[in-house]
């Protein structure tokens, strides 16, 4: 007798993923399959496709968190499936939400009673809190100038050529005018006494950064403020300032406590932090925070009904999850000031000691501040051979490593920089072994053939000379023809990729 029988081509429980008929076929790109596939040769499948993507740890492009402790992934878990505007039916979830707003605005110094709560919100990251943070400005000031019987057109906000997308989004989705401080070569942020320059009586606000997406750099605050203060006593204006510290709110506090850049500043009005980054939480949340009620206008928040009871929104989306809002308590709680600080003071640390690796090359600038976030940026002293950043960036990748190759904001577009963002998960191992591995990108580099363009003109003497280009006219063609390269490359990729 013949006891076993042939499995179907759909059956995987004795026929695994890898001898099934599913890895023989492309997945579906463009238009959903007509039938179902085995939930094991899915995952399999999607998985095999993520291994391309790079090692989230070695992204030091990024400042958001990659690496939490397994009690915390466990209740990130545990609370996936729970939307967070149901307040109502997760009232501990939103208790929870409200004790991290209270501990933050405590931490930036909000001016508030013992057990008074503080105004402030989760948001999905600092771009949002960035949005509401902007509308509630822009609807005080529409306010107080429909009062006054004075146009309230066309309000415009000042900020640094340094900010994040971000600010630009707000500035083009909810039309008001972006007034940017150009920057210049050696000082890559915002010019406090040119940003007063430039407020009107149509500027809604003043927006600082704590901590700068291209070097890592604080912005002074404290001297926007004091010039501020005598702008608006000499006009008779009111003109506020907003922090942006998504970068650099969890950092300050903890091992900067004595500088002044918060709430401790009379025209400080708000100020936003990302939790997913050095509030070290997984991507999805962020805070903003307001330092009373009068700062938030009373008609942006709406009261709904229909979720079980009454309750108070203002966001910009609707749904949202619960778990990063639960893991940011998590940490504050574990963590408490002392863990933040010495997490902090490790990140300060490693960072100097890539400073100082790569300062013992000889081949590089930093372009970085030793105070700020704890970002080490840097540029190559001498581009003769041709070879620039973006080679450098292109080279790491070899080793893994991903370091991203940019320009500098307007006013100094023609410095091109590298830039390394040091996480907690950022060991002073791995800090050292990025040192040993540059050090041998730039060995490389030396061996390869120079990249020296230069250009023919005529001779009034029927002769034909060669003239050299000037370096900066050198660096950006290079520039430009390895982008194009580096372009060129990944879509030859990705069409393999396609066709295979």
């Amino acid at each position: 007798m013949v006891l076993s029988r042939p499995a179907s081509e759909s059956d995987l429980s004795v026929l695994s993923t890898s001898a099934s008929r599913y890895v023989r076929d492309s997945l579906p790109r463009y238009k959903m399959p007509e039938s179902s596939i085995p939930k094991e040769a899915a995952y399999q499948i999607i998985h095999d496709e993520l291994l391309l993507d790079c090692k989230p740890k070695l992204n030091l492009a990024s400042f958001v968190t990659t690496l939490m402790e397994p009690e915390c992934d466990k209740l990130v878990m545990e609370s996936i499936n729970k939307n967070y505007v149901d307040m109502d039916e997760y009232p501990v979830t939103t208790e929870l939400h409200n004790r991290c707003v209270n501990m933050i605005a405590r931490l930036f110094h909000t001016p508030l009673g013992e057990s008074e709560d503080a105004i402030g919100v989760g948001t999905v990251g600092s771009s949002e809190a960035i949005m509401l943070a902007g509308l509630a400005f822009k609807r005080k000031w529409q306010n107080r100038r429909k009062a006054e019987g004075k146009p309230f057109g066309k309000p415009n906000i000042v900020t640094g050529a340094n900010v994040q997308v971000c600010w630009e989004k707000f500035a083009r989705y909810f039309e008001v005018e972006l007034k940017e401080v150009n920057v210049r070569e050696g000082y890559y942020v915002m010019d406090p006494v040119k940003a007063v320059e430039m407020v009107d009586e149509n500027t809604i606000c003043v927006a600082a950064i704590l901590g700068s997406t291209y070097n890592g750099e604080f912005e002074d605050v404290k001297l926007l403020n004091d010039l501020l203060l005598e702008k608006n006593k000499q006009t008779g204006w009111d003109t506020p300032i907003h922090v942006d510290a998504a970068s650099g709110g969890f950092i300050a506090p903890f091992i900067y406590p004595e500088l002044e850049w918060d709430f401790r500043l009379p025209l400080v009005k708000s100020i936003n932090v990302s939790g997913h980054k050095y509030g070290l939480v997984y991507a999805g949340i962020g805070w903003n925070i307001w330092r009373s009620k009068d700062d938030l206008p009373e008609e942006l928040i709406f009261h709904i009904k229909y979720l079980g009871a009454e309750q108070s929104t203002f966001t910009l989306n609707f749904s949202k999850g619960s778990s990063q809002i639960i893991a940011q308590y998590y940490q504050l709680i574990r963590l408490g000031q002392e863990g933040y600080k010495n997490i902090m003071e490790n990140c300060h640390e490693n960072a100097m000691v890539l400073k100082e690796g790569l300062e013992k090359t000889g081949r590089f600038e930093i372009l970085s501040k030793d105070d700020g976030v704890p970002v080490v940026a840097f540029s190559l002293k001498n581009k003769k051979a041709g070879h620039d950043e973006f080679v450098v960036s292109e080279m790491l990748r070899r080793f893994g490593w991903i370091v991203p190759a940019y320009p500098m904001p307007a006013g100094a577009q023609h410095v091109i920089v590298l830039r390394v963002v040091i996480r907690a998960e950022f060991s002073r191992t791995l800090a050292e072994r990025l040192v040993h591995d540059v050090t041998t990108v730039l060995h490389e580099l030396d061996k390869l053939p120079p990249k020296v363009s230069s250009e023919v003109e005529e001779n009034g003497d029927n002769g034909i000379v060669s003239k050299r280009k000037s370096d900066l006219e050198t660096q950006r063609e290079v520039t430009t023809h390895w982008k194009n390269y580096v372009i060129a490359q990944k879509e030859i990729k990705r069409q393999k990729v396609m066709a295979s």
